[in-house]
């Protein structure tokens, strides 16, 4: 209970609001007097950073009227912030909050401040979305508020329909409960206010309100996506799947996702063509084909620790392997490599890695991933032209589809446009990465603060920058550019050798040369098509790019290829998942965990994997 006769506190959160504040200061007083005793309210003017004349202004109002406050920030504190701290330093049991603009109509103020100071309710907020209310809301931010509001009812069970509305009112008693949980400091913070006071029983009063917006109406894609978005799957993670998130779980979690790689192979391909494939091939072959390509992960690895060691942190072989493996296995079954997430956790979960500079490395591994079977497929293509151009032509034509039926010439073509595109943005992104590394200029900061200048930019904009920044780094170190690069040379000439081996097991009798070239080519421009986001794995499209490929330079059926290309892309998420699977074991590594992010000293618990 407050020590002083002021029973509400209205803090206004002002940022750069020179041309309005006096008006709002002077309308609220005049409105609470209407309703409230003399003496028993105060109004704060939360000026949160401010550039402009507002600190001037609120230090005038309050030393010409002790019925105002001025709470002054000298650094962006955010609107959470803002509200935390004034609301921490207010003197009423009752604590209110608006927007300066006053877009909500000031004759519901007493309905806020009565429905919690009347001890009736401990939370109140105001409603833009109830039936009988009026607001005029634009679409272009009225959709995205639907969309908002319908996530947040659905993910996090919040049982109202307007989290969003600057109108609100706190007991003390609830604030003081609820402040130390809520993490965001920032617009999501009136969304967490009342989410989690539902959770805790507190009783919350929403009510119809008029609003006419007189601000910002633009979408803000820092705020609305970065800041918003990023907060509601927090709380989903937080009230939804950690309570059940542990060590048992996660490992059945990733017994299923091992097993669903698994079954994903053969849902994106035909099982009797995979049959056919199969009954066609040399089982040691296929298999000495499997073993080639597993001598492939300890290269990934060690290029992972080298990539690694040069944003400052060494790690064992053993272990970054493990990761790798666990990483790509989730991407068998995760759409658009979003299973490079679970890496990232690894690392930050295991050895401390922050998640920016594990975001970088794997940035950095993918760009010399795709460089290097840019490459590869061009030094073909030069060769193809400077010594059989007649074969070139004949490529073309099938890129252009001609010669197959419908379904395969759609898949042909779409592989080869994507191939191309990809390929070009491989190497513009290195020619890019390689020359902000030598310029000392801030592109990140501008680039973010020209997108918004919402309260969410600082904090957007030093992830960026330490992520850019790291990668930047391993792209300035000469040696270490080129010494991942020929690791990535390396990684990628033995899956091709792998498939060299699955040629071979088809009985196919063709010269070493022309497999090498049609090898090399095949598998480069097929692993450049599966990039895009499609089928889990990247089934499908492979098969399409590498069977035109070989069926066009070499004498080979056009089915024939289909199934070289089956059985070599089969024999590869195999080794995958297997060693996803044992690596998972081995590192005490749940998915649960991976996507929950818990920072636990799992080295106490099992021994790492060195090498």
């Amino acid at each position: 209970m407050s020590d002083s006769a002021v029973e509400v506190s209205v803090v206004l959160p002002a940022y750069n609001e020179a041309a309005t504040i006096e008006t709002t200061v002077r309308t609220t007083l005049d409105t609470l007097g209407g309703f409230l005793p003399e003496g028993s309210y105060e109004v704060v003017v939360a000026e949160d950073g401010c550039e402009d004349e507002t600190p001037a202004i609120a230090d005038r109002l309050a030393a010409a009227d002790d019925r105002v406050q001025h709470f002054h920030s000298d650094e962006r504190l955010g609107r959470g912030g803002a509200l935390n701290a004034a609301f921490a330093d207010a003197r009423g049991d009752t604590l209110v909050y608006f927007d300066t603009d006053m877009a909500t109509d000031m004759r519901h103020l007493e309905e806020l401040v009565e429905s919690v100071r009347s001890g009736e309710y401990d939370v109140a907020t105001g409603s833009r979305w109830m039936p009988d209310n009026t607001a005029d809301r634009p679409a272009k931010r009225g959709v995205p508020s639907r969309g908002f509001n319908l996530s947040v009812r659905t993910l996090l069970r919040s049982g109202l329909r307007d989290h969003q509305c600057g109108f609100k009112a706190f007991s003390r008693e609830a604030f003081e409960s609820l402040v130390d949980d809520v993490e965001d400091e920032h617009w999501f913070w009136d969304t967490e206010m009342l989410v989690r006071a539902q959770r805790r029983g507190f009783r919350v009063k929403e009510f119809a309100v008029d609003w006419e917006p007189k601000g910002d109406s633009k979408v803000d894609l820092v705020r609305d996506v970065f800041g918003m978005g990023s907060q509601i799957l927090r709380c989903f993670w937080e009230f939804s799947v950690s309570p059940y998130a542990n060590r048992r779980t996660g490992m059945v979690v990733g017994t299923l996702l091992s097993i669903a790689a698994f079954a994903l192979m053969f849902v994106y391909i035909d099982v009797d063509a995979f049959v056919d494939a199969v009954s066609n091939a040399d089982p040691a072959l296929v298999g000495a084909g499997a073993a080639v390509y597993l001598l492939s992960w300890p290269l990934r690895g060690l290029r992972y620790r080298d990539i690694l060691s040069e944003l400052g942190y060494r790690e064992g072989v053993g272990f970054l392997t493990g990761a790798v493996f666990i990483s790509q296995t989730g991407n068998l079954v995760i759409p658009a490599r979003a299973g490079d997430a679970i890496r990232a956790y690894v690392v930050k979960a295991r050895r401390s890695v922050p998640y920016t500079t594990g975001f970088a490395s794997l940035a950095v591994e993918r760009v010399f991933d795709l460089l290097t079977i840019t490459v590869l497929a061009g030094s073909v293509l030069v060769a193809l032209a400077a010594f059989s151009p007649s074969t070139l032509a004949e490529l073309a034509a099938t890129a252009s589809g001609q010669g197959l039926a419908g379904q395969e010439s759609r898949a042909v073509q779409q592989a080869v446009v994507v191939a191309s595109v990809v390929g070009a943005l491989a190497i513009a992104s290195v020619v890019a990465i390689v020359w902000s590394a030598r310029s000392d200029s801030n592109y990140v900061r501008r680039v973010v603060n020209w997108a918004s200048d919402d309260s969410y930019t600082e904090l957007v904009a030093s992830v960026f920058e330490s992520f850019v920044g790291d990668i930047q780094q391993v792209a300035g170190d000469g040696p270490a550019f080129a010494r991942i690069g020929a690791s990535s040379v390396l990684i990628w000439t033995i899956d091709v050798a792998t498939a060299l081996l699955v040629f071979l097991a088809f009985g196919l009798d063709l010269s070493l040369v022309s497999l090498l070239a049609v090898g090399f080519f095949a598998v480069s421009v097929g692993n450049l098509a599966k990039v895009i986001p499609g089928p889990p794995g990247g089934i499908g499209i492979y098969e399409a790019a590498f069977a035109a490929i070989v069926s066009t330079l070499l004498p080979v059926a056009f089915g024939t290829a289909v199934g070289v290309a089956i059985v070599d892309h089969i024999v590869k998420n195999l080794v995958t998942v297997a060693g996803g699977a044992a690596s998972m074991m081995s590192l005490n590594v749940s998915l649960t965990e991976a996507v929950d992010g818990t920072e636990r000293d799992l080295d106490a618990e099992t021994p790492s994997a060195e090498d």
